[in-house]
């Protein structure tokens, strides 16, 4: 059983590097000039449309995958035998993880596209609410309820 949830965090832990390695290395994409920058520094109207974008998607999403994960975890993951709610942890982690990378890549470009930092601050949001996800073997314990005897 250890076994199985070892794997299961390694997997969640490669998910979490890559929503934090992904903007990375667009910033390493834009600042060496692979992808273009500040193609909508001149065009106003698309400036404030990508910024409404960022922001709501930003300010939508956040909330939306911590309370989804949430709301899974308690009504759905925890009355499933042990290794369905591990596979289904799995699985809904992993979306979670999705739903807070898709504001982070696209407010990362956005910053780019129109070199205005409100697309920089709707990432960072994401990246910090992505802290609250961090995968560790007690917090999988503690909330699956599982039993002590396999605390670490």
């Amino acid at each position: 059983m250890k076994n199985r949830i070892e794997r299961l965090l390694r997997i969640l832990k490669i998910c979490f590097i890559a929503l934090w390695a992904l903007p990375i290395a667009l910033i390493i994409l834009y600042e060496t000039g692979i992808f273009a920058e500040g193609i909508y520094t001149d065009n106003v109207q698309m400036e404030y449309i990508l910024q409404c974008i960022c922001i709501l998607l930003t300010v939508g999403m956040i909330p939306f995958s911590l309370r989804l994960f949430n709301l899974n975890l308690v009504k759905r993951i925890k009355e499933l035998p042990l290794m369905q709610a591990l596979e289904s942890y799995l699985i809904w982690s992993e979306i979670r993880i999705f739903l807070l990378a898709v504001p982070t890549l696209v407010s990362t470009s956005f910053y780019y596209l129109t070199l205005n930092t409100t697309g920089l601050f709707c990432a960072c949001m994401a990246l910090v609410a992505s802290l609250f996800c961090v995968p560790t073997y007690n917090r999988l314990l503690n909330e699956l309820d599982l039993p002590e005897d396999l605390h670490e």
